[in-house]
């Protein structure tokens, strides 16, 4: 049941839906991922599909930053040590 709720509906349908373009996604998953204090791998995997998706440094620079005012300061330190390491290039 849980695979079938994570690899159909959440990558299937949620991520497929037509309404929101995938950048965006991208963009909105970092950010809740960040406000519930995530900073695992699965952050780590959403960074990098973020800037696969065309999330530049300085987007993704600026976006830490805002949600950072919102979410807490430890969570944007912790969120921006893993960006830094994605978009090192």
């Amino acid at each position: 049941m849980f695979a079938h709720l994570n690899d159909d509906v959440l990558f299937g349908e949620v991520w497929n839906e037509a309404a929101i373009d995938v950048k965006t996604k991208c963009i909105i998953t970092v950010v809740s991922l960040m406000a519930s204090g995530i900073t695992d791998s699965s952050l780590g995997y959403h960074l990098l599909n973020a800037k696969n998706h065309g999330v530049t440094r300085e987007e993704i620079a600026a976006i830490i930053t805002h949600a950072t005012m919102y979410v807490g300061w430890p969570k944007g330190w912790a969120v921006f040590r893993l960006a830094k390491e994605i978009w090192k290039d």
